[in-house]
């Protein structure tokens, strides 16, 4: 058997280090971790999950760390003999049960505060019912009569057929984008009702911070918002899997200045076509 020579293995090691150098110029590190979001809800749950992050991490460099350093300074090769009568130490005992729990604690008050503040819906503007379908949403501005299918933009469903001759890279926000996008008003506190007609289905929008299942029979509400000085596009999609399609039915949400909003609803109230699929 041979046995490959320190000089040997330096390219190898050489090769990895440029490799992974490399890395941070190939990819998106911002897709690796949750965004911040565009409300005060969805930021504090950002900040919530870097503190157990940090935290976790250092949990895990010292438990690690302190493992690691006995297995190699203590080690039968240099010598080390186990020492018997050592089989049991109440004081270390409780401290290494006492530092877990109140660490726990400490993560799980501030928690509990971010879980209910996201299941409390009282407060809300505007109301919006939402209908999962196989493969596609509805929605439903419930007391204002206005209500819409929300597709698959029709460029992405052409795109995504085989032996199209489309190249997807030339479709904007291919399979990201619909005919008809959710609109919502910025700074208000939006209640959502989710329900779907088939089978399970997922309204996600990272943006807003928040997930929730939409199943046939039940309602599950959940709300969000967007600060007032982030109107904008956010994208999201059917987050549980729902068919063959589950892949083709997205979520687009256009947040506008409340006026314009307004301005929208009132044309949507007097377009006899506001129901149809598709229709602007």
């Amino acid at each position: 058997m041979s046995i490959a020579s320190p000089m040997s293995k330096r390219p190898v090691i050489a090769g990895s280090l440029a490799a992974l150098a490399s890395l941070p110029a190939r990819a998106d590190w911002g897709l690796l971790n949750m965004p911040e979001g565009v409300s005060v809800l969805s930021r504090e749950i950002y900040d919530m999950h870097m503190i157990m992050f940090w935290i976790c991490l250092v949990i895990a460099v010292v438990t690690f760390g302190a493992m690691i350093f006995a297995m190699v300074r203590f080690r039968k090769s240099r010598g080390a003999v186990s020492d018997q009568k050592m089989l049991h130490n109440a004081r270390l005992e409780a401290v290494w049960t006492i530092i877990p729990v109140l660490i726990l604690i400490g993560m799980a008050l501030p928690s509990v505060e971010k879980l209910v503040r996201i299941e409390d819906t009282s407060g809300s503007a505007l109301t919006i019912k939402v209908t999962g379908h196989q493969w596609f949403w509805h929605y439903e501005y419930l007391d204002s009569g206005v209500s819409f299918f929300s597709r698959l933009a029709r460029e992405s469903d052409r795109a995504r057929q085989k032996d199209s001759g489309i190249d997807p890279a030339t479709v904007d926000n291919y399979l990201l984008d619909v005919d008809k996008p959710l609109v919502v008003p910025t700074g208000v506190k939006i209640r959502m009702l989710l329900t779907a007609n088939d089978v399970i289905h997922a309204w996600w929008v990272p943006d807003f911070g928040m997930k929730r299942d939409a199943i046939p029979g039940f309602i599950n509400e959940m709300w969000i918002s967007v600060d007032e000085d982030k109107p904008g596009t956010y994208r999201g999609v059917c987050a549980e899997l729902c068919g063959a399609d589950h892949g083709f039915m997205p979520i687009v949400v256009v947040a506008k200045p409340q006026a314009e909003f307004e301005a929208w609803l009132m044309q949507q109230k007097a377009t006899p076509t506001a129901t149809v699929a598709g229709t602007e």
